[in-house]
Protein backbone atom coordinates (compact mmCIF):
# COMPACT_ATOMS: atom_id res chain seq x y z
CA UNK A 1 0.00 0.00 0.00
CA UNK A 2 0.94 3.36 -0.76
CA UNK A 3 0.97 6.19 1.76
CA UNK A 4 -1.28 9.16 1.56
CA UNK A 5 -1.06 11.16 -1.56
CA UNK A 6 0.11 14.76 -1.88
CA UNK A 7 -3.44 15.98 -1.61
CA UNK A 8 -4.00 14.37 1.76
CA UNK A 9 -0.88 15.90 3.31
CA UNK A 10 -1.85 19.41 2.18
CA UNK A 11 -5.28 19.09 3.79
CA UNK A 12 -3.73 17.87 7.05
CA UNK A 13 -1.32 20.79 7.26
CA UNK A 14 -4.13 23.31 6.75
CA UNK A 15 -6.13 21.90 9.61
CA UNK A 16 -3.24 22.06 12.08
CA UNK A 17 -2.55 25.85 11.98
CA UNK A 18 -5.31 27.77 13.84
CA UNK A 19 -5.93 31.44 13.14
CA UNK A 20 -4.17 33.71 15.63
CA UNK A 21 -6.06 36.68 17.14
CA UNK A 22 -4.33 40.04 17.25
CA UNK A 23 -3.50 41.64 20.64
CA UNK A 24 -3.61 45.12 19.17
CA UNK A 25 -7.32 45.84 20.00
CA UNK A 26 -6.86 44.65 23.60
CA UNK A 27 -3.77 46.80 24.18
CA UNK A 28 -5.39 49.79 22.51
CA UNK A 29 -8.48 49.39 24.73
CA UNK A 30 -6.38 49.18 27.92
CA UNK A 31 -4.34 52.24 26.94
CA UNK A 32 -7.50 54.22 26.16
CA UNK A 33 -9.09 53.18 29.50
CA UNK A 34 -6.01 54.38 31.44
CA UNK A 35 -5.86 57.69 29.59
CA UNK A 36 -9.59 58.40 30.03
CA UNK A 37 -9.54 57.31 33.69
CA UNK A 38 -6.55 59.54 34.43
CA UNK A 39 -8.15 62.46 32.61
CA UNK A 40 -11.40 62.01 34.55
CA UNK A 41 -9.53 61.85 37.84
CA UNK A 42 -7.57 65.02 37.06
CA UNK A 43 -10.68 66.91 35.94
CA UNK A 44 -12.50 66.02 39.17
CA UNK A 45 -9.49 66.60 41.44
CA UNK A 46 -8.63 70.00 39.95
CA UNK A 47 -12.24 71.17 40.11
CA UNK A 48 -12.87 71.41 36.38
CA UNK A 49 -16.00 69.27 36.82
CA UNK A 50 -18.14 68.58 39.89
CA UNK A 51 -16.60 71.55 41.72
CA UNK A 52 -18.59 73.07 44.61
CA UNK A 53 -20.36 76.31 43.89
CA UNK A 54 -18.41 79.43 44.70
CA UNK A 55 -20.00 81.88 47.09
CA UNK A 56 -20.15 85.55 46.32
CA UNK A 57 -20.74 88.57 48.46
CA UNK A 58 -19.79 89.11 52.09
CA UNK A 59 -18.71 85.52 52.86
CA UNK A 60 -16.25 85.35 49.96
CA UNK A 61 -13.11 85.79 52.07
CA UNK A 62 -14.13 83.44 54.90
CA UNK A 63 -13.50 79.70 54.91
CA UNK A 64 -16.70 77.68 54.85
CA UNK A 65 -16.24 76.50 58.45
CA UNK A 66 -16.31 80.13 59.71
CA UNK A 67 -19.43 81.22 57.90
CA UNK A 68 -22.57 81.70 59.91
CA UNK A 69 -21.04 81.71 63.40
CA UNK A 70 -20.68 84.34 66.09
CA UNK A 71 -19.32 84.40 69.62
CA UNK A 72 -21.12 85.73 72.67
CA UNK A 73 -18.84 86.47 75.62
CA UNK A 74 -20.20 85.58 79.05
CA UNK A 75 -19.30 87.68 82.08
CA UNK A 76 -16.55 86.19 84.26
CA UNK A 77 -17.80 84.40 87.37
CA UNK A 78 -16.21 83.68 90.74
CA UNK A 79 -17.71 80.65 92.42
CA UNK A 80 -17.01 79.86 96.07
CA UNK A 81 -16.19 76.22 96.70
CA UNK A 82 -16.62 73.98 99.72
CA UNK A 83 -14.17 74.89 102.51
CA UNK A 84 -13.17 71.21 102.79
CA UNK A 85 -11.72 71.26 99.26
CA UNK A 86 -8.17 72.36 98.60
CA UNK A 87 -9.33 75.51 96.79
CA UNK A 88 -11.64 78.25 97.98
CA UNK A 89 -12.71 79.89 94.70
CA UNK A 90 -13.13 79.07 91.02
CA UNK A 91 -12.69 81.84 88.46
CA UNK A 92 -14.61 80.93 85.33
CA UNK A 93 -15.12 82.76 82.04
CA UNK A 94 -16.31 81.46 78.70
CA UNK A 95 -17.64 82.34 75.29
CA UNK A 96 -20.55 80.68 73.54
CA UNK A 97 -20.32 79.85 69.84
CA UNK A 98 -23.72 80.51 68.30
CA UNK A 99 -25.42 80.50 64.95
CA UNK A 100 -24.96 83.98 63.46
CA UNK A 101 -28.68 84.70 63.30
CA UNK A 102 -29.19 83.76 66.98
CA UNK A 103 -26.45 85.96 68.49
CA UNK A 104 -28.88 88.64 69.66
CA UNK A 105 -31.20 86.05 71.25
CA UNK A 106 -28.34 84.37 73.11
CA UNK A 107 -27.00 87.75 74.29
CA UNK A 108 -30.47 88.52 75.65
CA UNK A 109 -30.48 85.18 77.51
CA UNK A 110 -26.96 85.65 78.98
CA UNK A 111 -28.19 86.26 82.57
CA UNK A 112 -30.14 83.01 82.46
CA UNK A 113 -27.07 81.19 81.07
CA UNK A 114 -24.91 82.59 83.89
CA UNK A 115 -27.47 81.45 86.46
CA UNK A 116 -27.51 77.91 85.08
CA UNK A 117 -23.71 77.71 84.97
CA UNK A 118 -23.36 79.17 88.46
CA UNK A 119 -25.88 76.69 89.87
CA UNK A 120 -24.21 73.76 88.16
CA UNK A 121 -20.66 74.68 89.20
CA UNK A 122 -21.73 75.17 92.84
CA UNK A 123 -23.53 71.82 92.92
CA UNK A 124 -20.81 69.54 91.58
CA UNK A 125 -18.27 67.79 93.75
CA UNK A 126 -15.09 69.87 94.27
CA UNK A 127 -12.98 66.78 93.59
CA UNK A 128 -14.44 66.67 90.10
CA UNK A 129 -13.49 70.31 89.48
CA UNK A 130 -9.92 69.62 90.58
CA UNK A 131 -9.55 66.56 88.34
CA UNK A 132 -7.77 67.68 85.11
CA UNK A 133 -9.38 64.89 83.07
CA UNK A 134 -12.89 65.96 84.06
CA UNK A 135 -12.77 69.17 81.99
CA UNK A 136 -14.31 67.49 78.94
CA UNK A 137 -17.21 66.12 81.01
CA UNK A 138 -17.77 69.47 82.73
CA UNK A 139 -17.74 71.29 79.40
CA UNK A 140 -20.22 68.84 77.85
CA UNK A 141 -22.56 69.13 80.84
CA UNK A 142 -22.43 72.94 80.79
CA UNK A 143 -22.98 73.04 77.01
CA UNK A 144 -26.05 70.81 77.32
CA UNK A 145 -27.51 73.05 80.03
CA UNK A 146 -26.89 76.16 77.90
CA UNK A 147 -28.59 74.52 74.93
CA UNK A 148 -31.61 73.74 77.09
CA UNK A 149 -31.85 77.37 78.21
CA UNK A 150 -31.37 78.95 74.77
CA UNK A 151 -33.40 76.50 72.72
CA UNK A 152 -32.48 73.94 70.11
CA UNK A 153 -30.14 74.89 67.27
CA UNK A 154 -28.86 78.23 68.57
CA UNK A 155 -25.70 77.32 70.52
CA UNK A 156 -23.03 75.25 68.78
CA UNK A 157 -20.24 75.10 71.37
CA UNK A 158 -18.92 76.35 74.69
CA UNK A 159 -15.40 77.74 74.74
CA UNK A 160 -13.89 77.95 78.22
CA UNK A 161 -11.41 80.82 78.32
CA UNK A 162 -10.60 80.79 82.05
CA UNK A 163 -10.89 78.01 84.63
CA UNK A 164 -8.68 78.85 87.59
CA UNK A 165 -8.84 77.40 91.09
CA UNK A 166 -7.61 79.68 93.94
Amino acid sequence: MKGPGPMATADASMEITPKRRSLRPLLLGLLLAFVLGGGGFYATWSGLILAPETRTGMDEGKPESLQGIAFVALEPMVISLDPASGSSHLRFSAQVEVVDSAAADVTLLAPRILDVLNSYLRAIDPAMIEDPQAMARLRAQMLRRIQLVTGEGRVRDLLITEFVLN
